[in-house]
């Protein structure tokens, strides 16, 4: 699923699956988030919103289960085997 950058503080990228109606979060720390039964309209309106922090926590957080989806690889640092 491809997501979109967003700059949000603790929210990094979004991304929305609409035949399976799932939400992905990217967190800053890596960590990627689904949540199931999303409408189109909420992904859109996160991912289009001028304070997308504020509409995740407001219309998304603690109105859809959340489940764990793994991590995003960071593209250097620890991660990287020649740094």
């Amino acid at each position: 699923m491809e997501r979109k950058r967003l700059h949000a503080g603790e929210l990094r990228a979004a991304g929305y699956d609409e035949a399976r109606r799932v939400l992905e979060v990217e967190l800053a720390n890596g960590q990627l988030i689904e949540y199931a039964g999303v409408g189109r309209e909420i992904a859109r309106r996160l991912m289009t919103s001028a304070s997308p922090l504020s509409y995740y926590r407001d219309n998304i957080a603690d109105e859809f289960t959340a489940r764990p989806a793994g991590r995003v690889r960071s593209s250097g640092g620890d991660d990287n085997p020649f740094a």
